[in-house]
């Protein structure tokens, strides 16, 4: 098993309630297939660097998680299409 981290910039023109569920959603795509979600970050609300879609900020989230190699592809596809995800990136983590 690989140790994953996956960010999430989630649209901040949103309520609390569906950007709870854009993360939960996320979490639910992870274990789906195949993961096992360790930890979720929440960072809040911060300026991004440029605007995205007229945007000028947005929330952060950093969900943690361990999974076979094949994983973080799928779990990419399926936020890819996710409606309020502004960003999104997926990388390995080092384990040091």
């Amino acid at each position: 098993m690989n140790k994953y981290e996956l960010a999430l910039v989630v649209s901040a023109k949103i309520e609390d309630d569906a950007r709870t569920a854009t993360v939960e959603k996320a979490k639910d795509y992870i274990v789906r297939a195949g993961g096992t979600v360790t930890e979720v970050e929440d960072w809040g609300k911060k300026k991004l660097a440029y605007d995205i879609q007229k945007m000028s900020e947005g929330y952060y989230y950093f969900i943690q998680f361990e999974a076979e190699a094949t994983v973080p592809a799928a779990v990419e596809q399926d936020v890819r299409i996710m409606d309020n995800v502004l960003r999104f990136l997926c990388v390995r983590k080092d384990e040091a």
